[in-house]
C-alpha cells in the first residue's frame, strides 16, 4: 500500500458560541488547505454542545467550500437512521455542485441513544434503520427511481463513488466493503472489560480485514484512521491541555458506561489512544500505531485534548511540516503557505 494521505477532523468543540466555533473551524480548515492536507472531516451531532458542536454539517461545508479553493471536504459522519435519506441526497449534491465536486458524504448509524427520540426513532432499531435508509440514499444518488416515478435533481454526478462508512465493528467493515464504500475508523474505541489495555490495533484491524475481504474486485480501498494528535512546541505545553481535555473526555466516556482504567495522565493518553508532544514524540507515537500503515489516509484531530485555537492551528502547521515528512505521509507540496 502507498504512503497514506492527510486529513484533518473537528468535531467543533472550541470553547465558543456556535457562530464563533463555526468561523474558527472554518480557519482551521483554511489552515490545512494552505499547509497541504488534502481533506476535512467534520463531525455531526446533535443537540448537545460538549458532544459536538454541528448539528448541520452540510450547510456548514457549502459555507467553507466558498472559503477554500481544493481541499476536500467530507462528512463525518451525517447519522443518517436520524435523516430523510432523500434530502441528504439533495442537500448533499448541491453542496457537491457548490464545492466544485470536493464533497465526500460519510455515513454513520449514531453513538448517542438520546438523540433518537427528537427525530420519531428508536434507538434499538437503529442498525435496520440505517439499512434501510442507505438503500434509499444509494438509490437516489444512482438516479434510480425513489418513489412514484422520481429521480433525484440534480443528478449526484460522481457523489456516489465518493461515500464513506464509519464502523466499531467487523460486520460493519463488511457492509463497507461489499458497496465498495470507504472506512471510516474512529479515534478512539471502547474495550472489552477482560481486555481494557489492548492495543486500538486489535479492535481496529479485524475491521479493515473484513473490509477488505467483502469488497468487490477490483475496487481500490479507502480506509481513513481518524487520530487525536495535538503536536506542540515542548511537550509540557501539550500536557497541560491534555490534562484537562482528557479528564473530561474520560468523564463523558464514564457516563456512558465505558470502562477507563487508571486516573494520572499518562493512564488516560493511554487509554484514550492520543498522540501528543512535540514532533519527534507525536511522529514516534504514530509509527508504532501498526494500523496507520493500513490506511489511505490518516486523519489528525485535536479533540479530546481540545486546546485552544490558536494551538490548533500551530499543531496543524507542525504536523504537515514535521510530523507527516517524518512518517513519509503524502501532503500537497504545491499548496503554498501564508
Amino acid at each position: 500500500m502507498t504512503a497514506p494521505t492527510v486529513a484533518f477532523f473537528t468535531r467543533l468543540l472550541d470553547d465558543a458560541a456556535p457562530a464563533e466555533r463555526y468561523a474558527l473551524a472554518t480557519e482551521q480548515i483554511q489552515q490545512a488547505e494552505r499547509y497541504g492536507v488534502g481533506r476535512a472531516w467534520v463531525a455531526q451531532h446533535h443537540f448537545r454542545a460538549a458532544e459536538g458542536g454541528l448539528p448541520s454539517p452540510l450547510v456548514l461545508l457549502a459555507n467553507v467550500a466558498a472559503r477554500t479553493t481544493s481541499i476536500r471536504l467530507g462528512t463525518g459522519v451525517i447519522t443518517l437512521p436520524l435523516e430523510d435519506p432523500v434530502r441528504v441526497a439533495e442537500d448533499a449534491v448541491v453542496t457537491d455542485l457548490l464545492s466544485g465536486g470536493r464533497l465526500d458524504l460519510g455515513l454513520g448509524s449514531g453513538g448517542t441513544p438520546s438523540s433518537f427520540a427528537p427525530f420519531g426513532e428508536d434507538v434499538r432499531a437503529k442498525a435496520a434503520t440505517y439499512d434501510r435508509k442507505l438503500g434509499v440514499l444509494l438509490d437516489a444518488l444512482a438516479g434510480r427511481d425513489i418513489g412514484a416515478d422520481n429521480t433525484l435533481y440534480p443528478d449526484a454526478g460522481s457523489l456516489a463513488d465518493r461515500i464513506w462508512q464509519a464502523t466499531f465493528s467487523a460486520p460493519g467493515g463488511h457492509r463497507a466493503g461489499v458497496h465498495g464504500h470507504g472506512l471510516l475508523l474512529s479515534r478512539t474505541q471502547p474495550r472489552r472489560a477482560d481486555d481494557l489495555h489492548a492495543p486500538l490495533s486489535a479492535l481496529q484491524d479485524p475491521i479493515i480485514d473484513a473490509y477488505l475481504e467483502a469488497l468487490p474486485e477490483g475496487v481500490a480501498p479507502r480506509i481513513t484512521a481518524s487520530r487525536t494528535v495535538f503536536v506542540a512546541d515542548d511537550r509540557a505545553e501539550a500536557l497541560r491541555f491534555a490534562e484537562v481535555g482528557l479528564r473530561r473526555a474520560a468523564e463523558g466516556f464514564r457516563s456512558q458506561g465505558q470502562t477507563i482504567p487508571g486516573d494520572d495522565l499518562d493512564d488516560l493518553i493511554a487509554a484514550l489512544d492520543t498522540h501528543l508532544g512535540t514532533p519527534d514524540e507525536v511522529a514516534e507515537s504514530l509509527a508504532a500505531d501498526t494500523t496507520l500503515a493500513r490506511a489511505t489516509e490518516v486523519a489528525f484531530q485535536v479533540h479530546s485534548v481540545d486546546a485552544p485555537h490558536e494551538h490548533v492551528l500551530r499543531s496543524i502547521e507542525l504536523f504537515a511540516d514535521r510530523v507527516a515528512p517524518a512518517l513519509g505521509y503524502t501532503l500537497d507540496t504545491i499548496k503554498e503557505k501564508a
